[in-house]
């Protein structure tokens, strides 16, 4: 069985929720971002976060959030995370960092080499980097549009922080991800979905064994 940290992104159900946690996974994501089908208010990610409260690491993914929004998160969530997935500055990162004392994942677009040099940048302030494909044009999810970039652009990369891999991961092509990539820690969303913005319990339960380098019976 394979070591590796897995996050599963965008939850909003108690049902999958309840899923993510009982296959032990390691973090749990909830997504504040009008724009996105994975949104969801503050009421409802309080009870979602209540529930993942010390069996799972609770990450707030935000996009080019204003520092009240920050704060009313912080408050009603308390996620253990911030998930910066925007165009967030090195210097705004390093002040949310301080102000709201928790950790920050700063989420990056990669498609080609030269796009991880940022990477370095962002690791003087973020806690982890989280490397997920640029967008389809016309997108308007800066994440979860289930792409992928060339994963072995992360192989032997040398980074200060520890990073995570995102973009199109499925139950089918993680194992390869991880191992093109060397990735210690991967995140899915529409992966596990059956549709765009639904979580389905079995997809996530069939990604976690994947991931792990599980069989699954029956398959």
């Amino acid at each position: 069985m394979r070591d590796i940290t897995i996050k599963i992104c965008g939850l909003s159900t108690e049902e999958t929720m309840r899923t993510a946690l009982d296959e032990g996974v390691d973090m749990v994501g909830l997504v504040f971002f009008p724009k996105s089908p994975r949104h969801v208010s503050l009421s409802a990610a309080a009870h979602l976060a209540d529930m993942a409260r010390g069996k799972a690491e609770i990450v707030a993914l935000t996009v080019n959030m204003d520092l009240d929004g920050l704060s009313r998160i912080k408050e009603l969530v308390r996620p253990d995370w911030f998930q910066l997935h925007g165009s967030e500055p090195v210097e705004a990162i390093a002040a949310i960092k301080v102000m709201h004392q928790v950790k920050i994942m700063k989420a990056l677009a990669i498609s080609e080499l030269a796009d991880l040099e940022q990477a370095h940048m962002y690791g003087a302030v973020a806690d982890r980097i989280l490397f997920d494909a640029k967008p389809p044009s016309g997108s308007e999810l800066p994440g979860g549009n289930g792409v992928s970039f060339d994963w072995t652009l992360l192989k032997d990369l040398d980074l200060a922080k520890p990073f995570m891999l995102s973009g199109g991961l499925t139950t089918e092509n993680v194992s390869e991800a991880i191992e093109q990539s060397g990735a210690a820690a991967i995140d899915v969303s529409s992966g596990v979905e059956r549709e765009k913005g639904v979580k389905d319990s079995d997809l996530i339960r069939r990604f976690v064994a994947a991931a792990r380098g599980v069989t699954v019976a029956g398959e």
